[in-house]
């Protein structure tokens, strides 16, 4: 395990990376937002390679693309500390996603909630998005992103 205070470059570029794993599985959300604001739509723009090979994978390769970086990072002593705490954090807003959308595939058949899904989603997506730019700065500026109750449940896990 690598001292917390040395924080090289690469460290900070890699501890980035896992946090396209929401930011992607958060794009199923931003459907009503992107009809509203089509402008927006540019913005996502850079993300739909990833996105098409992400898809690729099917559902099974996403399980195991999500258990490889739980397994091979975050369980991983040789990796800095700085890496696997990102890593883990992006995982658990991963979790997050997951649970969000069984909430709304229950709330769907609803009769009359057609406002409040979009609503509901609308928040997920901006939320999500608001999250991973926040982490993915300050990754970039070597500190620690501290997301209430998320970072908490993710020092539980990194040692």
């Amino acid at each position: 395990m690598s001292w917390r205070g040395s924080i090289t470059v690469p460290d900070r570029i890699f501890a980035c990376l896992p946090y396209l794993l929401p930011l992607i599985d958060s794009l199923v959300f931003s459907s009503s937002l992107l009809q509203q604001f089509p402008v927006l739509a540019i913005l996502l723009l850079p993300l739909q390679p990833v996105q098409k090979i992400y898809a690729g994978l099917g559902q099974i390769g996403q399980i195991i693309v999500f258990f490889a970086l739980f397994i091979l990072v975050v369980r991983n002593e040789k990796v800095s500390h700085f890496i696997r705490f990102n890593t883990m954090q992006a995982i658990l807003l991963d979790i997050v996603i997951f649970l969000c959308s069984i909430l709304l595939r229950i709330l769907t058949p609803i009769p009359g909630t057609g406002f409040a899904i979009e609503t509901l989603a609308n928040t997920i997506f901006l939320g999500i998005v608001a999250s991973v730019v926040y982490s993915v700065f300050q990754s970039l500026m070597g500190r620690y992103a501290e997301i209430p109750a998320i970072s908490d449940a993710v020092y539980l896990q990194v040692r």
